[in-house]
């Protein structure tokens, strides 16, 4: 269980670090002076609510992974569409590039927990193999 909050908190730091680099990296290319502070707590909530709402989504399950990704991304884009709504985002960034936004940091978070499982993976096999060895030695 402790676990588990430890990882949506770190899921929560890195979607809202990613968020701020790509907003930071887009106020760059339009040559945009700063962003507003009030800024960087919208987007940690967004953050927030989409992590924990990535939690539930994780308990539909199908036999097809693209619609578990688009029902995923489509919970994200809906999420940041009611913050953008809410907090006025779309008179200064354009749903363009939200778009790309959510499709960046969500492929980021899915390469990262693709190499956390791998990373398990061979914790376990590594761990099966000592086992393994552990009981044929025992045997001779």
């Amino acid at each position: 269980m402790m676990n588990k909050i430890k990882r949506t908190i770190m899921n929560i730091m890195v979607t809202t670090g990613s968020a701020l680099i790509l907003l930071a990296f887009f106020a760059v290319i339009i040559h945009g002076k700063a962003i507003r502070v009030h800024t960087h707590f919208e987007i940690f909530g967004a953050s927030i609510v989409i992590n924990l709402g990535l939690i539930l989504t994780k308990k539909f399950e199908s036999s097809y992974a693209v619609l578990e990704y688009l029902l995923d991304i489509s919970y994200i884009f809906t999420v940041l569409v009611a913050f953008g709504l809410i907090f006025d985002w779309f008179s200064t960034i354009p749903i363009w590039y939200l778009v790309i936004m959510v499709v960046v940091i969500y492929a980021f978070g899915s390469f990262i927990n693709i190499l956390r499982t791998k990373k398990d993976a061979d914790e376990l096999n590594e761990l099966l193999h000592k086992h393994k060895n552990k009981k044929s030695n025992t045997v001779t």
